[in-house]
């Protein structure tokens, strides 16, 4: 049975291309990047290399690129340095926010004399910008995490918006750029952020790699010890080549974006078209038709017998989806971030995440619709 994959936003399918980068450093050129001799320099050069072809694209210096073992170590390490070395005593977040910060922050408050704050939502799913900046107005050295575009909903973070208000508070400002970096062209430079959070495999890279961005401004102390790779802020042997793999992927999606966001537009636009035609009781979560990830689209469907297995009936279809983050699968209750959206009034709506790639078609849309059809 022939598989369709509208998961794209839990992970995506490896790039040829970046597959043909990677096999030299998967083969006769294994060199460990802290040797001395020829082997060591080799591979040494190929992760700087990679290093400024990311700085490059993200308008950024290399020195302040560091290559992590993906987007919850990024996240992880700006936010405990942010209170361990940054000597932030008050955290403000939003309840949608990847596990990955989540978690970290709950950890945290709970264990540490650490101040928590989640800003309210408005309807749509989007920060209340102004309860932020009363938030940050109440408190002393914060720390502000967002993500720049929801991994479950797609609502997008007015950042420039959200990074002048930390810059006139003086607040540290960490964004989760995961499901934005490798989609959108991003100029690091054009508002002020401290830490940025990214994962290769979000943008057709190799799975197990990421990268943080560490503003040049800032001074922190690395999450591993044990060595002085990345420049003594990440200690372990190099991931070389999912660094290598990171690099051209980022690469290709950029050089690509202008036509593989209008082949996705169109295919997003299609399928919520032909669900509000087809499924007049379903409901779009989030800001679908405005200020939204063009690559996701989340949709409810009324709670009945069949639409309470439609993700099982669906993967016996051969359609792969999701009802939220691929971290939180296994889960029986609806994702938080529609919790949180709905004000916890969710238990009626059975949420199914559609998210697009490149490599999709608009006849892998017509059957899926076709198959919904069929299921409810």
């Amino acid at each position: 049975m022939e598989r369709i994959y509208f998961d794209n936003a839990a992970t995506t399918a490896l790039d040829p291309q970046v597959l043909q980068a990677m096999m030299p450093y998967l083969t006769e050129k294994f060199g460990n990047p802290s040797s001395i001799y020829s082997y060591g320099r080799e591979t040494k050069m190929a992760i700087e290399s990679a290093r400024k072809v990311v700085a490059k694209l993200l308008n950024c210096t290399p020195g302040e690129v560091f290559f992590t073992s993906g987007g919850t170590e990024s996240s992880n390490t700006a936010i405990l340095a942010s209170v361990h070395d940054l000597g932030c005593k008050h955290i403000i977040t939003s309840p949608i926010e990847h596990h990955a910060t989540l978690h970290t922050v709950e950890n945290l408050a709970k264990k540490e004399d650490i101040q928590l704050s989640y800003v309210k939502l408005k309807s749509d799913g989007h920060i209340d910008l102004v309860d932020l900046e009363n938030l940050l107005n109440e408190h002393e050295k914060s720390l502000v995490t967002l993500m720049h575009a929801n991994n479950e909903i797609g609502n997008l973070l007015k950042i420039k918006a959200v990074s002048d208000l930390c810059v006139k508070y003086q607040a540290v400002f960490h964004s989760d750029m995961v499901q934005t970096i490798g989609h959108y062209p991003i100029d690091l430079q054009s508002f002020h952020v401290d830490f940025v959070s990214a994962a290769g495999h979000k943008f057709h890279g190799p799975k197990g790699v990421g990268m943080l961005y560490v503003n040049n401004n800032i001074k922190i102390k690395p999450l591993l010890q044990g060595g002085s790779q990345e420049r003594n802020m990440r200690a372990g042997t190099e991931n070389l080549y999912g660094i290598v793999g990171f690099a051209k992927a980022l690469e290709l999606a950029m050089q690509q974006y202008e036509s593989d966001r209008k082949h996705i537009t169109e295919l997003k636009s299609y399928m919520f078209q032909q669900i509000t035609d087809k499924f007049p009781q379903a409901q779009c979560n989030g800001d679908a038709q405005g200020s939204s990830l063009y690559t996701v689209l989340n949709v409810s469907f009324p709670k009945t017998e069949k639409s309470e297995m439609l993700l099982f009936s669906l993967d016996m279809a051969g359609i792969c989806v999701s009802g939220g983050s691929a971290c939180s699968s296994g889960a029986n209750s609806v994702s938080h971030v529609i919790k949180a959206i709905y004000n916890g009034a969710s238990e009626n709506m059975v949420p199914i995440r559609f998210s697009f790639s490149k490599n999709n078609t608009r006849k892998e849309v017509d059957y899926v619709i076709e198959k919904l059809k069929e299921l409810l």
